[in-house]
């Protein structure tokens, strides 16, 4: 006779939100904090600040959802909440950081 496989539950919406913000207010802090009082070093601007408070977010909350699908040995829940941990740093990044200058081209005429 077949056993049936009895699935522990996955987190709860409630648990990934508490575990972004959890990871949004610690990145936040350390972003905003870390180095402040070094010589010559400018504070982080605000929107620096949010975009590795979102990304520390997305990356606690995927971390801790795949770690929760490891352990009921759901390996598909597992990548599933990496890939989307990994789309939200890569969403914040793309929105959230200043684009660059366009590069100066030269022309060979000297």
């Amino acid at each position: 006779m077949k056993r049936k496989r009895r699935r522990a539950s996955a987190l709860t919406p409630g648990e990934i939100t508490a575990n972004f913000t959890r990871g949004m207010i610690a990145s936040g802090l350390l972003t905003a904090i870390q180095e402040r009082w070094a010589r010559g070093e400018q504070p982080p601007t605000r929107k620096k600040i949010l975009r590795y408070a979102v990304q520390g977010g997305a990356a606690l909350a995927a971390g801790a959802a795949a770690a929760d699908s490891l352990r009921s040995r759901d390996y598909a829940g597992a990548v599933l909440a990496l890939a989307a941990g990994t789309a939200g740093v890569i969403a914040a990044e793309h929105l959230l950081n200043p684009a660059p200058p366009p590069a100066h081209e030269e022309n060979g005429l000297g």
